[in-house]
């Protein structure tokens, strides 16, 4: 089967065998926000057209390839969901080339609050990590995918029971970029003062006052002399994914023995490392691919 992650600006696309290993896999850059009306049906056609005609059938599309913005939507699954649920829901889509193709819904979820929330792609990284753990030992687990848009889920049961959503990578980048932060900062001059200061950040995330006080001292340090500009970036950060992961402990979200699975790319998951280990969050690291194995795995649960 075919596997595509479709996301706001990259496609990647993975070749599939039987048990779910990727036979070959394809990136670009050209996710939705780049595709003209109408252009979707040509662009996926690029990217997979050759394992078309090797033989692959199936074609399995998750991501903001399946919002209003994509190519058609498909509607958000409510939590509790598991792979059944997913691919019962599974929206059937019309792709000259292949015998069926599907996009994957996303979830949504409400808070104790009430208040909503939703999740589009990363479905399948949590379902790829049930297939990894296998649903036993993934009865109660905690995953965390850091990102633009961090995630923080639940699995219970085999199947994800909840989950809370955490804007730290674009809060980051609309101080660097909008505020008076950003006019403090200068590139870092090496990776030992960077994770010093990133660090630095997450401890300061540990006291009282909260976020926004925190924020505004952050340019205090630095008028005072007390913070380089060298360090500004990297202890903002520090300062942001602190927040996140003490909001997600304090919520009870390093339940199951109190590991956090955490996957994504390399460069956000090491500076996540960094943040447990002064929380004393125990962590595992998982392939940063894992949505390929969710993938494989709603395929095969399909009706």
């Amino acid at each position: 089967m075919i596997g595509v992650d479709w996301g706001t600006t990259s496609l990647r696309a993975y070749r599939l065998d039987g048990a779910g290993a990727v036979l070959d896999r394809r990136e670009s850059a050209q996710g939705i926000l780049s595709v003209p009306q109408g252009g979707f049906p040509a662009v996926l056609d690029g990217a997979i057209r050759p394992w078309l005609d090797a033989g692959e059938e199936l074609v399995l599309l998750c991501g903001m390839v399946g919002s209003r913005q994509g190519w058609r939507e498909a509607p958000y699954l409510p939590c509790p969901a598991g792979p059944a649920e997913i691919a019962a829901a599974a929206v059937p889509l019309a792709f000259p080339g292949a015998q069926r193709c599907f996009l994957v819904p996303g979830l949504s979820a409400r808070g104790p609050e009430g208040v909503p929330d939703v999740m589009r792609g990363e479905e399948t990284k949590m379902i790829g990590l049930l297939s990894e753990l296998g649903d036993g030992a993934a009865s109660r687990a905690t995953l965390c995918l850091p990102g633009t848009h961090s995630k923080w889920a639940r699995l219970e049961g085999g199947r994800v029971a909840g989950f809370a959503t955490r804007m730290t990578g674009e809060t980051r980048a609309v101080l660097l970029g909008h505020s008076i932060l950003g006019r403090l900062s200068a590139p870092a001059r090496d990776q030992g003062s960077s994770d010093e200061a990133f660090r630095r950040g997450v401890r300061r995330s540990r006291d009282r006052g909260g976020l926004l006080h925190h924020l505004f001292g952050t340019r205090a340090l630095g008028l005072m002399g007390e913070l380089a500009a060298e360090e500004t970036d990297d202890y903002l950060s520090g300062l942001l994914v602190g927040h996140e992961v003490r909001a997600a402990v304090e919520d009870g979200g390093t339940t199951g023995g109190g590991t956090v699975h955490l996957a994504g790319s390399a460069t956000l998951c090491r500076l996540y490392a960094l943040a447990f280990a002064e929380y004393g969050v125990a962590h595992r690291l998982h392939d940063p691919d894992i949505a390929a194995r969710g993938l494989h795995r709603i395929g095969a649960t399909l009706p």
